[in-house]
């Protein structure tokens, strides 16, 4: 704001004389004068510039000063400009038409210097207090809109945190330091059962009253916690809240502390949610995971669980428990007969059945497929036998009816001790299913006690031992391929016929020949995986082979591999092998397929189905062991094979043996009526090949011809 004494005056007079008087003594006192001598000059002169005060003549010669005064009170920006008259004129009805138009004040010519400087001054004073005055109303007026503002931004804050709370899906409840409530939201109270206003003023543990869901017990509260330690506490879960009407709620909560801008505690909010929707369905999973779905009684897992604790006790507090391992008999035949539905039925009426006969104390369980166990507590061997016979005995006289058919079903029963000698879980499932296994051998519907001493038994673990070391192979790839030469006796025209084999390459790098692992695999049902993998390795190589040396290649040789039962009784095995016949793009007519007489006999209508599909493929086919089965000559008649393997039992002996030679000339000539080659197996020695030559024998095969060798199919060359 300007001071007084430097403040800009306009002069508005004709008379010049007057005009350098006002000036000259104005600017003496330290006024910034601007002067004009006409009303048209002294309008121009506000516009440009505008002044602080105006001292203007009424009398001019072109404007009265009444009409410029007019003007300039006219226009906004130059309304506020105080203005003095100066006139000659003294009559009051002059002066009063002045101050009509808006002046501020009047003086009377001839005028005095010293009252024209006090008006002056006067009224520049009261401009800048009016100017100051304005100044602070508006600073006061926007202090006023800026309260106002932060008023209603505070109060729309408040409001958008009330509706906030009281929409969001979590519960909500604050106290002061003491833990006293000032607040729930719509949620909490829900929860809780406490209205917002019957719960103000209360204590929290009166409200919030959470326990735990395993023990029952009250779980502290962790608001408490919170302000003491002022920060977030989370709850341990499975919490449960009991409301003001005695009902449950699973919640997840967690606590913390409200501070001010200075950091002080000045309360606490707990937030929790109901979580009954995924508490519930983590139990349902929970229980799915160590349940069987079907029957309702525990599985695998859930039994396995109980069976470590059974035989932790067993081992640190010398208790005895008793596994009894069951397998029933026959249920294949209601599967095949009538259906998965049926077999589903009855092995939920089996499970009822053997409810029956455990106590309370027991564990009953599915472990899979038609397997059942008992985990008896605190039993003893010779009661755990009395409770397994009567088991046997009871399922032996249950009848299951289906569809007006009714089958008789029996079940096979391995016992095991669990004492202190026991090791773990997994050695204690094995010796009883070993002993169920026994028990089925002994003709099914039995009941077999494992003792450590029993050699079957040790046999059956031993196999055992054997699968999980054929499945480890398996997975890291540690099988070998090897051939055995099978060759032409008389006509060397013939093709020579190589024997694809197997052999396990074991942990310690050691080859293992395959009548140590293959009666396990048989057993247990892993020859199907074995002759897969043995048939993708082979024709891998062969493809590789084939495709680089395809013009060296004796097309007229012939690789055998050998196909197991299981495999033949597998649904989808044709296809998987017609697949790798087309991936690999080798002549058919080069490979040949082996099967036993007793797997072709066994498995009769699958593997004529079989030898007819392969064949119409271009493949080859032969019988292997022929001559072990009581029927052979029955049966042979039936395959449409190429080849004839003479098992090697009846050719070793052909030189020292007259009825050996007679059957193996038989089987030779029966052969030959029937278009087929024979082949004679376990050639050991000279002799033996001369005799089964002179007798007529195709091909021999044995170590006198060649031992088993590494897969040849490496580069180009005639195998000898």
């Amino acid at each position: 704001m300007t001071p007084p004494n430097q403040s800009s005056i306009l002069i508005v007079d004709d008379v010049l004389d007057n005009l350098r008087l006002l000036r000259d003594t104005l600017q003496e006192a330290g006024y910034k004068v601007r002067s004009c001598t006409t009303g048209a000059m002294a309008l121009r002169a506000v516009k440009a510039q505008i002044p602080d005060l105006i001292l203007l003549d009424i009398q001019l010669p072109d404007f009265n000063g009444y009409e410029i005064c007019r003007q300039i009170k006219a226009e906004p920006k130059t309304a506020q400009i105080p203005i003095i008259f100066l006139s000659g004129l003294s009559n009051i009805f002059d002066k009063m038409q002045g101050f009509s138009f808006g002046g501020a004040d009047y003086i009377t010519k001839p005028f005095q210097i010293e009252e024209v400087l006090a008006r002056v001054s006067t009224h520049l004073s009261i401009q800048q207090l009016r100017l100051s005055m304005e100044e602070k109303n508006q600073r006061l007026t926007q202090e006023i809109e800026e309260h106002k503002r932060t008023q209603e931004a505070l109060f729309f804050e408040k409001e958008l945190a009330q509706v906030t709370l009281s929409s969001i899906a979590d519960a909500v409840i604050t106290t002061n330091t003491k833990g006293y409530i000032s607040y729930l939201n719509p949620v909490a109270e829900s929860l809780t059962g406490w209205n917002e206003k019957e719960a103000q003023g209360l204590h929290l543990f009166e409200v919030f009253h959470i326990i735990s869901d395993f023990t029952n017990e009250i779980v502290e509260n962790p608001t408490l916690e919170a302000l003491e330690q002022i920060r977030i506490i989370n709850l341990a879960s499975n919490t449960l809240l009991i409301s003001y009407d005695g009902t449950e709620f699973p919640v997840s909560n967690s606590a913390a502390p409200i501070q001010n801008r200075d950091g002080n505690v000045i309360g606490a909010v707990i937030i929790f949610r109901d979580i009954t929707e995924s508490y519930n369905f983590t139990r349902q999973l929970s229980w799915q995971a160590t349940h069987d779905s079907l029957t309702g009684l525990i599985n695998r897992l859930g039994f396995e669980q109980q069976l470590e604790t059974a035989i932790s006790s067993a081992i640190n507090k010398h208790q005895h428990h008793v596994l009894c391992y069951l397998d029933l008999d026959q249920f294949k035949i209601v599967n095949d007969t009538c259906g998965h539905g049926a077999g589903d039925e009855l092995l939920c009426q089996i499970t009822q059945l053997l409810q029956e006969r455990i106590r309370d104390t027991d564990t009953l369980a599915r472990l899979g497929g038609d397997e059942f166990a008992f985990l008896l507590h605190q039993c003893t061997l010779e009661k755990a036998i009395e409770i397994a016979e009567s088991t046997r005995e009871m399922v032996k006289n249950f009848r299951f009816n289906y569809k007006n058919k009714t089958f008789s079903i029996g079940v096979s029963i391995g016992v095991v001790a669990i004492d202190a000698n026991i090791q773990d879980k997994n050695s204690v499932l094995a010796v009883a299913d070993a002993a169920c296994y026994a028990a089925k051998g002994k003709g099914r519907n039995f009941v077999q006690v494992y003792q450590p001493t029993d050699q079957e038994l040790v046999k059956q673990r031993h196999e055992r031992q054997w699968v999980v070391q054929i499945n480890q192979a398996l997975e890291d790839n540690r099988f070998s391929l090897y051939y055995q030469k099978v060759t032409p006796i008389n006509d060397k025209n013939k093709p020579i016929y190589y024997e694809i084999l197997l052999r396990l390459l074991n942990e310690q790098g050691n080859l293992v020949a395959p009548g140590f692992f293959l009666p396990s695999a048989e057993r247990y049902e892993l020859m199907p995986m074995i002759d897969r993998w043995v048939i993708t390795n082979f024709f891998s190589q062969y493809r590789a082979y084939y495709q680089q040396y395809e013009e060296q290649i004796n097309s007229h040789n012939l690789y055998a591999l050998n196909i197991s039962a299981s495999s033949i009784n597998h649904g989808d095995f044709f296809e998987f092998l017609q697949g790798q016949l087309e991936q690999a793009q080798i002549p058919t007519k080069t490979i040949c397929f082996e099967i036993t007489e007793d797997t072709a006999i066994s498995n009769y209508d699958q593997a004529i189905e079989l030898i007819k599909k392969l064949k119409h493929l271009g493949c080859y086919f032969a019988i292997d062991d022929f001559g072990k089965g009581m029927n052979s000559f029955e049966y042979i008649k039936h395959f449409p094979v190429d080849f004839l393997k003479i098992d090697g039992s009846f050719v070793r002996n052909i030189v020292h043996s007259e009825i050996d030679l007679i059957i193996v000339e038989s089987f030779n000539r029966i052969g030959h009526v029937m278009n087929l080659h024979t082949i004679a197996e376990f050639v050991e020695n000279k002799e033996i090949l001369d005799k089964l030559g002179s007798i007529g024998l195709d091909y021999a095969q044995g170590y006198h011809i060649a031992k088993p060798a590494p897969c040849f199919l490496t580069k180009p060359q005639r195998l000898e």
